[in-house]
């Protein structure tokens, strides 16, 4: 599910390539970067990347981060706790849990907006769950999961204009391969909208024109303009956060369609 929408490799391409991690997790599922190192390591413990070096291919850079530098381990929190902070997000608001946060853990609360419900609920949830305050968790980092000593970092940074132009038609060659029935069948399983699968750019704009909220031109134009916002997010980070060990490539390199990603 999300094939398309989330860019996953064709069919092609995976016959002339072994690909990993992708499409292996449903769409119910809470992935984090946590959950994909753990699956990295589970491909590199069983031999995978054995035959041929591997390239991690993506735009997100907390993953790449994760990768080189490690990442704090983070408990396991139970359903039943991981709902009902949910539901109290809903019910009450984040300025109401972010007053609770800061009664019982200030040093996390005073680093959060109160606005911003989705940290104050993981902080809330973590202390809950470990009866140990985020912050100590995120104290504790992990090991580079890969060689930074063989490693070759790259980055690939297309001219803007025609980052611009690609994206605008990958988003259109998107709706041409089904991009609508993968919305459909993703709002048809009711699923919690603060689920990764829910914010892939694309499901809540397709999803508002098939409500009848907007028009099908508006939502498409309104997704070509956050995967545009999103692009320069992550231009930004990349420029912002790695180091001189990052290869930068412009020009021809950047006119694979995938680059509106990276």
């Amino acid at each position: 599910m999300l094939n398309v929408l989330t860019a996953r490799p064709g069919t092609d391409d995976l016959a002339r390539v072994r690909h990993f991690l992708y499409g292996h997790v449903s769409p119910a599922t809470a992935y984090s970067t946590g959950s994909w190192l753990r699956d990295v390591a589970v491909a590199a413990d069983s031999g995978l990347f054995v035959e041929k070096p591997p390239i991690f291919v993506g735009g997100t850079g907390l993953y790449f981060r994760a990768l080189a530098e490690g990442i704090s381990e983070m408990p396991d929190i139970p359903t039943e706790i991981r709902d009902r902070w949910r539901w109290r997000l809903n019910e009450e608001g984040a300025p109401r849990l972010h007053r609770l946060l800061m009664n019982v853990d200030s040093a996390v609360a005073m680093r959060l907006k109160a606005s911003d419900g989705q940290r104050i609920v993981r902080a809330l949830e973590v202390l809950e769950a470990s009866g140990r305050s985020i912050l100590k968790w995120q104290a504790d980092k992990g090991h580079p999961m890969i060689d930074l000593a063989t490693a070759r970092f790259i980055v690939i940074e297309p001219e803007r204009e025609l980052l611009i132009t690609r994206i605008d038609a990958r988003f259109d060659k998107m709706i041409e391969l089904g991009a609508l029935d993968e919305v459909k069948a993703i709002t048809a399983m009711r699923l919690a909208p603060e689920l990764p699968a829910m914010k892939a750019i694309g499901v809540r704009e397709l999803a508002s024109a098939m409500a009848g909220e907007q028009s099908f031109d508006m939502a498409i134009e309104r997704a070509k303009i956050a995967t545009r916002q999103y692009a320069k997010r992550q231009s930004t980070w990349f420029r912002n956060q790695f180091g001189p060990e990052w290869r930068r490539i412009g020009g021809e390199a950047g006119r694979d369609p995938g680059a509106a990603d990276a």
